[in-house]
């Protein structure tokens, strides 16, 4: 890791705009990194960026970075962080959610092997109405969401909906139960 220019001290209000830059930890995605780091390069003193960087094979130049964060320290990005800047991973989507902080996704691309198929793709389409959920489509669009600085507030509950809840309890009602019969022990 490079050193953390500011430890996370809380969200919002005057100096630089705070991006938290995460991939997830199961694979890189460098075409989201760098174009991040790219833009916060151009505006020097007006962006601070820390990134979770995945398994890659190039740390980017510039910035604080780390490969992977344990959940204490994912929570404390988030409220350090004015905005995520993430792929369309739920974990993440969900957790900046949670912590009231606007999420900026740009999903993987299976065809750039980035990740092993669409599902990423299909997933931003989901949340692209959600408060507090905008999605890029590409890095071109990022950019301009970055220069625009034109994110949505949201939030969501850490818990299910009534909703939600009453729809699985009504399942779980409705479902009869399987009836397991034993096997019969072969041999002496």
């Amino acid at each position: 890791m490079t050193g953390s220019p500011n430890p996370p001290t809380g969200r919002g209000g005057e100096g630089p705009l705070r991006i938290f830059v995460t991939v997830g930890a199961q694979m890189s995605f460098d075409r989201l990194v760098d174009a991040v780091v790219a833009w916060a390069r151009r505006h020097g003193d007006e962006a601070e960026v820390f990134a979770q960087i995945g398994p890659t094979q190039d740390p980017p130049p510039d910035v604080a970075w780390v490969r992977s964060l344990g959940p204490g320290e994912f929570a404390e990005r988030l409220r350090w962080a004015d905005v995520v800047v993430s792929h369309a991973g739920m974990g993440t989507v969900i957790s900046a959610l949670v912590a009231g902080v606007p999420v900026v996704v740009m999903p993987r691309l299976g065809r750039r092997r980035e990740t092993r198929n669409d599902h990423q793709v299909a997933t931003a389409a989901r949340l692209a109405d959600r408060p507090g959920v905008t999605v890029a489509a590409d890095t071109d669009e990022l950019i301009d969401l970055l220069e625009r600085r034109c994110w949505s507030a949201g939030s969501a509950d850490p818990f299910a909906s009534p909703t939600l809840i009453e729809a699985i309890h009504d399942f779980i009602r409705d479902t009869p139960p399987r009836r397991c019969r034993r096997r019969r022990r072969s041999g002496p």
